[in-house]
């Protein structure tokens, strides 16, 4: 009876724990030091693909980055170009807020995203308007940042539509030279 009632503990608590989000906390002490406005600061490349929900790769991308700094704001001027010739722009805003935070704007994003930067990763999570057919939808858009050298970013984003996973990205961004 002991190692029964033991047993439904320890699935209980292996449930409650697969229920828990992995918070940018969580990587507080890890190497390297992801600094945003030393790695987003010169020239970068991105190279990534897009997802379904069921897993496929379903687009290929690159964008040219062009990332600095002006009174300790942040832009990043992204420049797309999709496998089927598809070209499209983005401009990042990082405005610095409390607590090592950041607050991301862009044209398609619907509000304000909030960035977190710990140790070696940035979380950030923001709401993107998209253009699906004849009109647009919004999807939450879960990034997660890690830095792996001080010339190389890793990017996983989960893309969500009413709490259900519709998709996802994966994209590495390099440094292409020296920060001016």
């Amino acid at each position: 009876m002991m190692s029964y009632r033991l047993l439904l503990v320890f699935t209980l608590l292996c449930a409650l724990s697969a229920c828990s989000s992995i918070s940018v906390d969580d990587y507080a002490d890890k190497q390297p030091v992801f600094d945003p406005q030393v790695f987003f600061n010169g020239p970068l490349l991105a190279s990534g693909l897009l997802k379904d929900r069921s897993g496929m790769v379903v687009r290929r991308f690159t964008a040219d980055i062009n990332a600095y700094w002006r009174d300790g704001v942040g832009t990043l001027e992204e420049d797309f170009v999709f496998d089927d010739g598809e070209e499209s722009r983005r401009v990042w805003t990082l405005t610095p807020a409390a607590d090592g935070q950041f607050i991301a704007t862009a044209g398609d994003v619907v509000g304000e995203g909030v960035a977190s930067v710990a140790g070696n990763a940035m979380f950030l999570d923001y709401v993107l308007r998209v253009p699906y057919g004849d009109r647009s939808i919004d999807l939450r858009i879960d990034d997660r940042m890690y830095l792996l050298g001080p010339d190389l970013l890793i990017n996983e984003s989960q893309m969500r539509k009413f709490g259900l996973r519709v998709g996802e990205i994966v994209l590495t961004i390099r440094r292409l030279g020296s920060a001016p």
